[in-house]
C-alpha cells in the first residue's frame, strides 16, 4: 500500500465506516450504529442524511432501519432480490400512504404463505392499525394478499403451492381440501383483478373472524417483473368505516399505479446494462 504523506479526511473516513457496517450487517438502527461505531448520534445522523442524500443508504418504512443501497452493490440489483424490491417499493408506499392515508403491506411468497417484507403503517394517518411487522405470515388462501398472488402467479408455481397446502397439518389452510372452493375463488380474483379477504379471516393465520377478529378488511393486487408476479401490495382499512366497493372506487387506481410504478422500476434496473 502507497504511503502518502497527508492527512486524511476524517469525516469520510468516518461516513465509509458507518457505510461498511451497513453493509455487513444489512440493517441497522441508530442505536445499532452507535453501539457499532462509537460515533455520537448527532454525527451519525448527518452522516446517515449525507449518504441517504447520495443515495447510498436508505431507511425502511416498517421500523426505520437504515440499509446500505443496492444500487452501488458489487453486482447489479436483481428483480427476484428481495432487499432490491423493498428498497424501490419503499419510498412509493410512502407516497401511496399520503394519497390514501390507510396503510399497506408489500408481502411475497415463502412455501406454505405469503410474508410481509415492509410496510407504510408507521407512516399511515391510521397508524393505530399496526400492519406486519416484518416477517409476518399472512394465509395464502384466505388473505386478500394471498389470493392475489395464486390467482395471478404461473400455473406451475400455483399447483406446487396448492399442493403443499393440501398436505398442511395448519388448521388455516383448510381450503386447500375443497378443490372446487379454491377454483372459485381464483376465478373471482382474477375477474375482479385484485385479492379480497374470505368473509371468516379476520387476520388470524388459522383461526376464524368468529375467534379472532382484527376488525379489518383488505384488496390486493401483483407486483409484477415482466410476466413473473414477484409480490403483492395490499390496502387495509377498518371495516366499520367502508367497504370493499367503497375502498375500490376510491382508492384502487392509487394502489394500481403504486405497484405500476414498483414493477416500471424494477424492469427499469434489470434491463439496465451491468
Amino acid at each position: 500500500m502507497r504511503e502518502y504523506k497527508v492527512k486524511t479526511i476524517r469525516a469520510l473516513d468516518r461516513g465509509l465506516q458507518v457505510l461498511g457496517y451497513l453493509h455487513r450487517s444489512r440493517n441497522a438502527s441508530l442505536h445499532d450504529l452507535y453501539l457499532a461505531t462509537g460515533l455520537p448520534k448527532a454525527t451519525l445522523t448527518r452522516i446517515i442524511a449525507t449518504l441517504e442524500e447520495r443515495g447510498l443508504v436508505w431507511q425502511r418504512l416498517a421500523d426505520g432501519a437504515f440499509m446500505a443501497s443496492h444500487t452501488y452493490q458489487p453486482r447489479p440489483p436483481q428483480v427476484n432480490d428481495e432487499g432490491f424490491l423493498v428498497e424501490v417499493a419503499s419510498p412509493i408506499l410512502g407516497r401511496l400512504c399520503q394519497k390514501v392515508n390507510w396503510p399497506s403491506i408489500l408481502a411475497v411468497p415463502r412455501l406454505t404463505h405469503m410474508e410481509v417484507i415492509e410496510t407504510n403503517s408507521p407512516k399511515s394517518y391510521f397508524s393505530h392499525i399496526p400492519l406486519g411487522p416484518v416477517g409476518f405470515r399472512v394465509n395464502m388462501l384466505r388473505s386478500a394478499t394471498g389470493r392475489a398472488y395464486l390467482a395471478f402467479c404461473g400455473e406451475a408455481e400455483r399447483q406446487a403451492v396448492l399442493q403443499r397446502l393440501r398436505v398442511s397439518n395448519e388448521p388455516g389452510n383448510y381450503l386447500a381440501h375443497r378443490p372446487g372452493a379454491v377454483q372459485a375463488i381464483l376465478k373471482q380474483t382474477r375477474s375482479l383483478g385484485y385479492g379480497t379477504r374470505a368473509e371468516d379471516f379476520g387476520g388470524h393465520f388459522d383461526h376464524t373472524r368468529r375467534e379472532w377478529d382484527d376488525k379489518r378488511d383488505s384488496i390486493a393486487v401483483p407486483i409484477w417483473a415482466g410476466d413473473e408476479v414477484v409480490a403483492v401490495v395490499n390496502l387495509t382499512w377498518m371495516h366499520n368505516v367502508t367497504t370493499v366497493s367503497e375502498v375500490v372506487k376510491q382508492h384502487m387506481p392509487d394502489l394500481m399505479q403504486a405497484t405500476r410504478e414498483i414493477s416500471a422500476q424494477l424492469m427499469a434496473h434489470e434491463a439496465a446494462p451491468a
